[in-house]
């Protein structure tokens, strides 16, 4: 007897008899749409004038669905469409994206049974994408907003838009991946990426799980002219959350700073560190005066934790650190060697200008035996901003190389040790023949390569 796999995980063995399945529901995602397709309006927005956007990466027009891609002068805006997601039904609040009524003059919005209301802006952010407009209805419907961070790669989920102005259009992927920020799609917060069919118009519409709740904010998708080729992208709901909540608190964002230059962790780094864990945020530089300075987190630290909220990566601490305003007192847990540290740093709204002091030709040893380092003179860029041995020349075929260290480096520490001078350099590197970590200056700011 033969088993035939069906889709939906269901197994059924030869000799199946229609009649004796007749009964069982059909599986569909209906009953979930019935209850969240209300909550996504369509939007129609009327601009005149625009500038040229040549080289943007989000087109104010154009579909109102934001493609990586360049675009053309805009000499004249006449309609776009988009969708919005009401999240506060008493107030009349609705989450869109900032490059879906930017330049507006005049917004629309349509809501699922047909009605039509006029728009207003409460407030909007460039950097993250997000923007909070209001209608005076009654009788709305709100999505409800799930938790973003609990996303793994592979869930279900569907979008909800308005696709070239059709109106409310459902398709159905996956969360193909998390974190993304590398496309120069948004600032501020880690992207989620789908493959459920993004289309222009469905910009500011709903992405939402298998619960029917409302995870992100569809935003941009990759593709040629605006065509869909399964990746799309999303804000997460967790940081547009945030970002309205100050919005329509304010009418503007109000970003804390921490004060930390960082990168991502990486196995290399663990071992190099000696810590127990290769995610997380590495700390390469800490601003004098900011509050991580106060706080006492250092370079070399790796930054694993917010509130307790994990850290996986450079980009997801950037997005939870500005999703708070200026004075919050948060929570940063550090991994060192010694193990975790828990300390507690006020976020404050401009950091200050930190001011490192300043500092031939010496060969390195061990690991750095390809590499020439000299006095850091005046004509380099980094003169009166930290001390350190300036980077001359290396091999190419070098290990030094291929760990990413180039001619105009300086480097400032070895194995977390200061190294003010090309001396201090070939000293610190003469024992090492194993793993190095290099705290490394260049262009304007620090970072560590580990050369093994």
């Amino acid at each position: 007897m033969r088993a035939i796999v069906l889709t939906m995980g269901l197994t059924v063995i030869g000799g199946w008899n229609p009649a004796q399945t007749a009964s069982l529901p059909l599986p569909s995602l209906a009953p979930i749409l019935e209850k969240v397709i209300p909550s996504v309006v369509s939007i129609s927005v009327r601009s005149t004038g625009a500038g040229d956007t040549n080289g943007a990466t989000l087109p104010q027009a154009g579909g109102s669905l934001a493609t990586v891609e360049n675009v053309g002068p805009l000499l004249e805006i006449s309609q776009t469409v988009g969708a919005g997601v009401i999240v506060d039904a008493s107030n009349g609040y609705i989450l869109t994206n900032n490059h879906v009524i930017e330049n507006a003059d005049d917004i629309r919005i349509a809501t699922s049974d047909g009605s039509s209301y006029q728009g207003k802006v409460v407030g909007a952010d460039a950097e993250t994408d997000i923007a909070v407009i209001k209608i005076r209805a009654a009788g709305l419907t709100a999505a409800h907003i799930g938790d973003s961070s609990k996303l793994r790669v592979g869930d279900y989920v569907t979008a909800i838009g308005n696709p070239f102005g059709l109106g409310q259009t459902a398709t159905f992927g996956i969360v193909s991946a998390l974190g993304r920020a590398e496309f120069g799609v948004e600032g501020y917060q880690d992207i989620i990426q789908t493959d459920a069919s993004l289309n222009p118009g469905d910009s500011g519409g709903a992405l939402i799980n298998l619960e029917g709740e409302l995870v992100g904010i569809n935003s941009a998708i990759i593709g040629p002219s605006g065509s869909n080729i399964g990746i799309g992208f999303a804000i997460p709901i967790n940081t547009a959350r945030s970002v309205m909540q100050q919005l329509v608190a304010h009418g503007e964002i109000r970003r804390g700073q921490l004060g930390v230059i960082v990168q991502n962790n990486n196995a290399d780094f663990r071992r190099a560190l000696r810590i127990d864990t290769a995610t997380g945020a590495l700390v390469s530089d800490v601003i004098s005066g900011s509050g991580g300075a106060i706080a006492g987190i250092k370079a070399g630290d790796v930054i694993i934790a917010v509130n307790d909220v994990p850290i996986k990566s450079a980009n997801e601490l950037r997005a939870r650190i500005s999703a708070f305003p200026p004075n919050v007192s948060v929570r940063i847990s550090l991994a060192r060697p010694t193990g975790r540290v828990d300390l507690n740093a006020t976020l404050i709204a401009a950091l200050p200008q930190g001011e490192p002091s300043t500092t031939a030709e010496v060969k390195g040893h061990g690991l750095l035996d390809s590499v020439t380092v000299e006095k850091l003179g005046s004509d380099s860029d980094a003169y009166g901003k930290v001390e350190g041995a300036f980077v001359s020349s290396l091999i190419d075929s070098s290990k030094a190389a291929a760990a990413g260290l180039l001619p105009g480096d300086v480097i400032v520490s070895v194995n977390q040790h200061p190294a003010s001078t090309p001396q201090m350099v070939a000293d610190l590197t003469q024992k090492q023949d194993e793993v190095l970590l290099l705290g490394i200056f260049r262009d304007g700011r620090k970072l560590f390569l580990v050369i093994k």
